[in-house]
């Protein structure tokens, strides 16, 4: 499906992007993934991929930061040649109560999550449009659709991701380069495994497939967008919540 492809997935180290990345190495693609501070969970990552032949491979980078946007894409340039795929999937939460939120939670949470989506596909795109090829695959939220009480600043964040996916898909259509969104549910990651039973029982009751979806099945909707078989389809945002937003 993606075989001989270079990918670059941001925030690869756990979880989602963690799924996505090594997802996309077994089928063949080339993967750089990027890293905030677990250097640790990067060189596990990347022991898994000598381990099993896999070309996948890491670089420190803070998300937010144009600048090192630009050296994750001159990395994954110099060492592979092009850019096929960037996933857009790093980001943070800093949740509270409106009244409660500080200045500093949105800013952080608003630069994480959506200017490193701007980031990213800005220092993309010039070589992808030079192969007129690319596909540009952006993680946003069910969040973004629907709101969440505590949330503004991710809430804001991931609909300006849905929103940022779909103007972006209309200027670079022509050049042979797709842009689509996934907006996953609720999730097993790190922020659902701190949820009590309790929790979890009263999130499973909204979810009509009543159950809590795991990484896996996000990194198969990227891979899809990635793949051949999604060709003709662009600006689109797929929800994988289990029905949801149904």
């Amino acid at each position: 499906m993606i075989k001989d492809k270079v990918a670059l997935v941001t925030g690869g180290t756990r979880g989602i992007g963690k799924s996505i990345a090594q997802t996309f190495a077994t089928n063949g693609a080339k993967v750089i993934f990027t890293y905030h501070s677990s250097a640790l969970a990067a060189n596990e990552i990347e022991q898994w991929g000598k381990e099993n032949n896999y070309e996948i491979f890491g670089i420190q980078a803070d998300a937010s930061k144009f600048a090192d946007a630009e050296k994750s894409i001159s990395f994954t340039l110099e060492k592979f040649g092009r850019l096929d795929i960037l996933v857009n999937n790093a980001g943070i939460t800093r949740d509270n109560l409106l009244l409660r939120m500080s200045e500093e939670e949105f800013d952080s949470v608003i630069s994480a999550n959506l200017k490193s989506v701007f980031n990213y596909t800005k220092c993309a795109v010039r070589s992808m449009i030079s192969q007129k090829f690319g596909r540009i695959i952006n993680i946003s939220s069910v969040v973004g659709i629907s709101g969440n009480p505590g949330q503004a600043n991710y809430v804001s964040a991931k609909a300006g991701v849905i929103g940022f996916t779909k103007s972006v898909a209309k200027e670079l259509a022509s050049r042979n380069i797709t842009v689509n969104a996934v907006a996953p549910g609720f999730i097993e990651t790190d922020m659902t495994k701190k949820l009590n039973e309790k929790q979890k029982e009263a999130i499973i009751s909204v979810i009509p497939l009543k159950k809590i979806g795991s990484p896996e099945v996000i990194a198969k909707a990227a891979l899809f967008f990635a793949s051949e078989n999604a060709d003709y389809i662009t600006g689109q945002v797929l929800c994988v919540d289990g029905g949801m937003t149904m």
